[in-house]
């Protein structure tokens, strides 16, 4: 069952953020990650307007995402995010049926 890693992003540092997201696709890749959207046009409707940009990203299973995101080349990756470049908030979402 497809999972979703949903982020939103408040950029700090953008050349730090760019090492970051430079190297992301190809380790999303290897764990059949595809990006669905990243950055564009967007509209926040209710909430605080605290993030950005907004990332959703569809990986086959949900441990395939969870496994990409404890990889030690996204680990070495988001350092560049998290020392400075930027702040984000994460989630994975597996996808399932709707109940009433």
């Amino acid at each position: 069952m497809p999972a979703y890693w949903l982020a939103r992003s408040k950029i700090t540092d953008p050349a730090a953020y760019k090492r970051y997201t430079d190297q992301v696709p190809g380790i999303m890749a290897k764990y059949g990650g595809k990006i669905l959207a990243r950055g564009g046009h967007f509209e926040i409707l209710e909430g605080p307007k605290k993030f950005e940009r907004f990332v959703v990203i569809e990986f086959p299973t949900l441990e395939q995402a969870v496994a990409c995101h404890e990889s030690p080349e996204y680990q070495a990756a988001s350092a560049h995010r998290k020392n400075g470049g930027g702040e984000v908030e994460l989630t994975i979402l597996e996808a399932g049926e709707f109940t009433r």
